[in-house]
């Protein structure tokens, strides 16, 4: 195999089968663990560039990937001489080819291939609607059926650039977290398996490419890396690569510091953070949560079940990373978002627009300094030109009563 896994609890090495945790029942993160120590580019047009540092043996087909590109207008704007923008999303005047505008295609195709691979059942995905998008554009893209559960007033989100033949999509009253639940329960029937959110491997590793793609593109490890999180997963993600990429040599030998963002007023993560627990409470850092998720303009930023505390989670890659956490306004992230387009000519998704809020915050702090290098995840963008290139397909929701009756007996729970 190219590849182990690695439980970061008991150390233990072993053969990947599409597990999620340690075989043992240690509570962590696994890790991937490549044959190649050093990274090997493969002449690939998207994410499958970096194939030799992705959990999977076979290349799917696809040109979506993440393009690194160098600041100018809002760079001016912001006050700094080397910012760099990592994008996933559709901009082709960028080479950037992500039809579902989000990077949340880098983690699809991965883990879908993974799931190909080690034969585990019926993947189902819980989602506030950029990821359910991604994975249905990629199971299209594969041939693979999937379970897609999202929250009803998500629906509008989840439409794919091809006929979703493969897609059953279940709609549940209630935010995020009720579809999780429902999305669990179907995982509990055989011949389900849950996607696994930050357990699984192939998300986070796909998700790293945007971090190699920068040092690839820039030439080294950049001295800070900023986004707009809801799980923290995709800062895990830039550890993780971080990591892998000192250890090649190429790169440089210092972490980036991670500058990390929520949507206000719903900041658990900002708020334990800040007071340096490990733990997250609820009663502290997320009173009040389904209040705060509705006046939250980036909802898809809203976890309430972050891999915050768990052995090899954010807690830990902001600690190895000195990091540091903001909160952001509805208000200050729309005005950002609009500087950005205007200046770089690319419309955001509104994750996105909090991540370059954060950004003009750590920079009025001196928290990044003005020849820095910075790495900004613009995570999704490129929603207005889609429809030039591609038709943008509704997926239909499957009725109760067209529902397998061991499914829907659950979707009444």
């Amino acid at each position: 195999m190219t590849h182990m896994l690695r439980c970061p609890v008991c150390g233990e090495v072993f053969n990947d089968r599409g597990e999620l945790t340690c075989p043992a029942g240690h509570p962590g993160l696994l890790r991937a663990v490549y044959s190649e120590k050093q990274l090997i580019l493969r002449d690939e047009p998207g994410l499958f560039r970096y194939a030799g540092w992705l959990p999977v043996q076979q290349i799917p087909e696809t040109m979506s990937g993440p393009v690194t590109f160098r600041s100018d207008g809002f760079a001016a704007e912001a006050g700094l001489s080397n910012l760099w923008i990592g994008f996933s999303g559709y901009a082709p005047e960028r080479n950037a080819h992500i039809p579902t505008c989000s990077f949340k295609e880098l983690e699809a195709w991965p883990t879908l291939e993974r799931l190909k691979e080690t034969g585990c059942g019926t993947l189902v995905i819980a989602s506030a609607g950029n990821t359910g998008r991604a994975f249905a554009e990629a199971a299209q893209g594969m041939d693979i059926p999937i379970i897609l559960v999202v929250p009803t007033r998500s629906l509008y989100r989840i439409w794919t650039t091809r006929p979703a033949e493969n897609v059953t999509l279940i709609a549940v009253d209630g935010d995020y977290s009720d579809a999780i639940a429902i999305a669990d329960r179907i995982c509990e029937l055989p011949g389900f398996t849950p996607e696994g959110g930050a357990r699984n491997v192939a998300r986070r590793d796909g998700m790293g490419t945007v971090f190699l793609d920068a040092a690839v593109t820039t030439g080294r490890i950049p001295d800070h890396y900023v986004q707009a999180v809801g799980s923290g997963t995709g800062a895990i993600a830039a550890w993780e690569a971080a990591l892998r990429l000192i250890g090649d040599g190429r790169y440089g030998g210092a972490l980036p510091r991670l500058h990390l963002a929520q949507n206000l007023p719903f900041i658990p993560l900002v708020s334990a953070w800040q007071a340096q627990r490990r733990e997250i409470i609820p009663a502290i850092d997320m009173p009040h949560a389904e209040e705060a998720i509705r006046d939250v303009h980036a909802d898809v930023l809203t976890n309430r079940r972050p891999p915050y505390a768990v052995a090899g989670g954010l807690f830990d890659a902001l600690s190895d990373c000195g990091g540091r956490m903001y909160g952001i306004t509805n208000h200050d992230a729309d005005r950002a978002g609009a500087l950005f387009e205007e200046t770089e000519g690319i419309d955001l998704d509104p994750a996105a627009a909090v991540a370059c809020a954060a950004l003009l915050v750590a920079l009025e702090r001196g928290e990044i300094l003005e020849d820095d290098c910075t790495l900004l995840n613009i995570t999704g963008g490129g929603y207005r030109a889609v429809p030039e290139k591609y038709p943008v397909l509704p997926v239909e929701i499957i009725q109760p009563q067209e529902m397998p009756s061991c499914i829907a007996e659950l979707h009444h729970v």
